[in-house]
C-alpha cells in the first residue's frame, strides 16, 4: 500500500469521526441543550482536520492521475457524515484491487 493511500486513510477516518461529533454530539448540545462549548471546541478542530483531509485527498488523487471530477467528489467527502468512510473504502478498494485498471474510482 502507498504511502499517499495510507496517509488519506488515516485521515479519512479522524476527520470522518470528529464530523460526527460534531454533528450527532456537539451540534444537539448547542440547539437542543444549549451548551456552545463543545461546538466551539470540536468545529475548529475539525476544521484543521478538513484542510490536512484537502490536502492528503488532493495528493493522493494527482499521483494517481485522476480527472477533476471524482477529485472534487472526494475532497467534498470530508463535509457530509458517513461519506468520508464510504469513499475512504471506495478508493481503497479501487487501488487495491488488482483487475481496476486505471486505478481511478
Amino acid at each position: 500500500m502507498s504511502g499517499a493511500l495510507t496517509r488519506y486513510r488515516v485521515i479519512a477516518y479522524v476527520v470522518g469521526v470528529a464530523l460526527l461529533v460534531l454533528a450527532l454530539v456537539a451540534m444537539p448540545l448547542k440547539y437542543i441543550g444549549g451548551d456552545p462549548f463543545l461546538v466551539s471546541v470540536v468545529g475548529p478542530i475539525h476544521g484543521f482536520l478538513y484542510m490536512i483531509y484537502l490536502v492528503l485527498a488532493y495528493d493522493l488523487a494527482r499521483r494517481n492521475g485522476w480527472a477533476l471530477g471524482p477529485t472534487l467528489l472526494l475532497l467534498l467527502a470530508g463535509t457530509v457524515p458517513f461519506v468520508s468512510f464510504v469513499a475512504e473504502r471506495k478508493v481503497t478498494r479501487t487501488l487495491l484491487t488488482p483487475s481496476s485498471g486505471s486505478g481511478r474510482p
